[in-house]
């Protein structure tokens, strides 16, 4: 497999280069031949990567967020979601594959289960449309909500998206219209809702999915309003000062739960969650789970006013 190396990971992947050699002048020389040289580039690796992941800029923390190996939704339901069963179309107009969802088992409970995909590659990259949902992907989710709240089933929801699709038939269909209807029925859904910042939390495309009762986001993700290169257009005239932008922008997991925007960090692996992906996604069932567990003896009304507060809550500290 080719490993896609950010360019603060440039030490880390020569390293990485120069024990896959020795391994190999090992297999060349005899079994064990190197074992000692190896062992110690391997420790110097591992600390490496954790001094390096340890001092991340916003900048480089949007850079690992939107990693094409970081582990995506489908990812994660095959790694938490038993029996998934996905549910295609909003009955209206088309099935948006940006945002899939549908009904499974998460550790045991029964669950609605939604979230953007980007793809992973060119042809599934086009499929998904890189994330970015059209009108109908947030009436699909609206649909799964519904759903959810009928036969009493917690939602849990996985956010990674640049933002909604912008294009001129998005816009026709009603995007603005489809995002707050999205984001109305999160607010207004009784049943509990956990929601996972798992890469890029971009704009009205990732809240429509992420007004839930509990925010968790991964140590490395971002949550922002606009995008940095968005930002730097738009206050500077210049998408080129994007690190400026993620800069101010306080879109970092540290400086958003520090505003009470999100309510919990998952820690990722050593280099991040694309470094090791199967921990990444255990740690995201883990704290999933426990959310769940937390809110399960609230009642409808306990629900909504308890998801009400906690986005009233947001920006209180900050006035006089």
């Amino acid at each position: 497999m080719v490993h896609h190396y950010l360019e603060f990971e440039r030490p880390i992947a020569d390293l990485e280069g120069k024990i896959e050699e020795l391994s190999k002048l090992s297999d060349s020389a005899g079994a064990g031949s190197f074992d000692t040289e190896i062992e110690a580039l391997r420790t110097r690796l591992d600390t490496l990567r954790r001094e390096a992941y340890a001092r991340l800029d916003p900048w480089q923390k949007t850079q690992v967020a939107r990693h094409p190996e970081r582990p995506h939704f489908i990812d994660y339901v095959a790694g938490l979601i038993e029996e998934f069963v996905e549910l295609r179309g909003d009955r209206k107009f088309a099935d948006d594959q940006a945002i899939i969802g549908g009904l499974g088992r998460f550790r045991g409970q029964p669950v609605v289960v939604m979230g953007h995909e980007k793809g992973h590659d060119t042809t599934t990259r086009l499929k998904h449309n890189f994330g970015m949902a059209r009108p109908e992907g947030y009436r699909k989710a609206v649909r799964l909500m519904d759903m959810a709240e009928q036969y009493d089933l917690p939602v849990i929801s996985f956010v990674d998206t640049a933002g909604a699709y912008p294009g001129l038939g998005a816009e026709e269909r009603g995007q603005a219209e489809a995002i707050a209807r999205c984001t109305e029925r999160c607010l207004t859904l009784k049943t509990p809702m956990i929601a996972t910042v798992t890469g890029e939390g971009g704009s009205g495309g990732a809240i429509a999915l992420a007004g839930a009762n509990r925010v968790l986001i991964l140590e490395h993700s971002i949550y922002s309003v606009i995008s940095p290169e968005g930002a730097a257009s738009i206050l500077w005239r210049d998408g080129a000062r994007a690190k400026d932008a993620a800069e101010q922008m306080k879109i970092t997991a540290q400086d958003l739960i520090k505003m009470g925007i999100v309510d919990r960090i998952i820690e990722e692996p050593p280099g991040g969650a694309h470094a090791d992906r199967e921990a990444a996604i255990k740690a995201v069932g883990d704290a999933v789970e426990g959310e769940l567990a937390s809110l399960s003896n609230m009642g409808a009304d306990q629900l909504l006013s308890q998801r009400a507060e906690r986005f009233y809550a947001i920006g209180r500290s900050g006035l006089a």
